[in-house]
């Protein structure tokens, strides 16, 4: 019996409650100034340069203008088959590495899941555990992004709960060898420095950024804890660099900002959209 799809848990709060006003919000984080000052194109290329991207997840009047930067490569290129998202475990449920295994929707409709993708992340440390993820909303406003960019995604959810390096190494050679031969775009879903001034948040974040463009798991594990950046995504950052570390790619960062952008406050918190691309379009090999 096939389960019911995951309800939103985070629409009227992140990201508007109705299907109407979420697709003027999504047009307003493309239009905004911090955005990418235009709706994405309706012309794609046939080719896909983009192979994985960090995100933010905060409320949309704050970092969707940030996400938008990614969100309009992801439009103007070749769609791929499924998109694997890396979230975090704010809620502290899922003890692990956590899979979804069922539809999501928000007030768009559905986004389908990749079960095959599903099985074959199911292996070592990465386990199915739905209730895990029924509140976490760092994988769910990506979704309403994604569904107005790709036509008809499929998805896979894996929420990443912070820990040792080692271990965080292990989920990525699980992720690496899943996506092997298969069309997968990855995203990893992070807030950068929470709750601090804004020239402190540019100092720290470039920090954690700087590692990222160096696409250096380690780097980026060990500059966070060295400098306390309370980076939110630290594991599902660290586990997309580890499982694509191999893959010749060239990182860039899109735009970083902050929410003292969106709305005046002494602290911030700190966000960025980066982009890991080929040298090439070649599409990847598909099984």
């Amino acid at each position: 019996m096939t389960e019911p799809a995951r309800p939103p848990a985070v629409a009227g709060q992140f990201y508007a409650a109705t299907g109407a006003e979420l697709a003027r919000q999504l047009e307003r984080c493309f239009l905004d100034p911090r955005g990418p000052g235009e709706l994405p194109t309706r012309h794609r290329a046939s080719t896909r340069r983009l192979r994985a991207g960090i995100v933010p997840h905060a409320g949309y009047e704050f970092s969707g203008p940030i996400a938008a930067h990614l969100y309009a490569l992801v439009a103007a290129q070749r769609p791929p088959e499924s998109v694997l998202i890396l979230g975090v475990d704010h809620q502290g449920l899922g003890g692990g590495a956590v899979l979804s295994d069922r539809a999501w929707l928000t007030p768009l409709g559905p986004t389908p899941v990749d079960h095959d993708l599903v099985r074959a992340l199911t292996h070592g440390p990465l386990r199915v555990d739905d209730a895990a993820q029924a509140q976490e909303h760092s994988i769910e406003v990506q979704l309403p992004f994604l569904e107005y960019v790709v036509p008809h995604p499929k998805f896979v959810a894996l929420q990443v709960r912070f820990g040792r390096f080692e271990y965080l190494r292990d989920v990525a050679r699980v992720v690496e060898t899943a996506v092997q031969d298969r069309d997968v775009l990855l995203l990893a879903s992070t807030d950068f420095s929470h709750y601090v001034p804004a020239r402190t948040a540019e100092r720290l974040d470039h920090l954690a950024i700087e590692a990222i463009l160096a696409q250096d798991p380690r780097l980026l594990y060990e500059t966070v804890a060295d400098n306390e950046i309370s980076m939110c995504g630290i594991a599902p950052t660290t586990v997309l660099l580890a499982a694509l570390r191999d893959q010749g790619l060239t990182a860039r960062l899109l735009r970083w900002g902050h929410s003292g952008e969106a709305q005046s406050m002494r602290d911030v918190v700190g966000y960025a959209a980066l982009a890991l691309e080929a040298d090439d379009g070649a599409p990847p090999p598909v099984k």
